[in-house]
């Protein structure tokens, strides 16, 4: 190597070194690219993992708890509301594509504030407080959900392709817009499918 060729060799490297010297002064004047920002919710079964979820209930029986989380990595601080609402099988779930919660009234109800990288998590104990059989139908009354009891009044036909009476206990993740100033569904939600059974 000539001399001209080890004076380049240590102007390129030079160069290099202030360019990495002067990233994060850049980002002040720069915005890079950041990963993706987004809010988790989980629905855990009672061992705490994903599996032995709640199906086959019956009247008076406790079930769970299970267990229902959400992590924000939004990017800033947010306040979430989580509302739990139950359905029949023919009733209508949210509807994430086009950012449309349910319209089925909200039975129960978790609201908490989490900085930006924390997670949330609370048990949920349901009880299908009282429930009738006649026929093809089933009609349940009233659920305990955390001790806390709701009128329901909903009945479910018997489901001839999966041989059962459906029902679905959900759960919508709602968070508060600033900019409006309302909560809004943040188009996420988890379910748990029942099987009410007579016996």
């Amino acid at each position: 190597m000539t001399l001209e060729d080890y004076r380049t060799l240590f102007m390129v490297g030079g160069l290099l070194l202030s360019l990495v010297a002067a990233v994060p002064g850049l980002s002040v004047v720069f915005s890079f690219p950041e990963g993706e920002r987004f809010s988790e919710l989980w629905l855990l079964g009672p061992g705490h993992m994903a599996e032995g979820y709640p199906f086959n209930v019956r009247t008076g029986e406790l079930q769970g708890p299970v267990y229902v989380g959400v992590a924000n990595h939004l990017g800033a601080s947010q306040y979430y509301v989580v509302y739990v609402k139950f359905r029949n099988w023919t009733q209508p779930l949210p509807n994430v594509t086009i950012s449309r919660a349910s319209p089925l009234p909200m039975l129960y109800e978790f609201g908490f504030f989490l900085a930006d990288g924390e997670s949330w998590e609370a048990p949920v104990s349901f009880v299908i407080a009282d429930a009738a059989f006649e026929g093809n139908i089933s009609a349940v009354a009233a659920l305990l959900i955390n001790n806390r009891h709701f009128p329901v009044d909903l009945s479910s036909r018997w489901n001839v392709e999966r041989e059962g009476f459906y029902y679905q206990l959900f759960f919508e993740l709602w968070r508060y817009d600033v900019e409006a100033q309302e909560f809004r569904f943040h188009d996420r939600f988890v379910s748990l499918w029942l099987n009410m059974t007579a016996v």
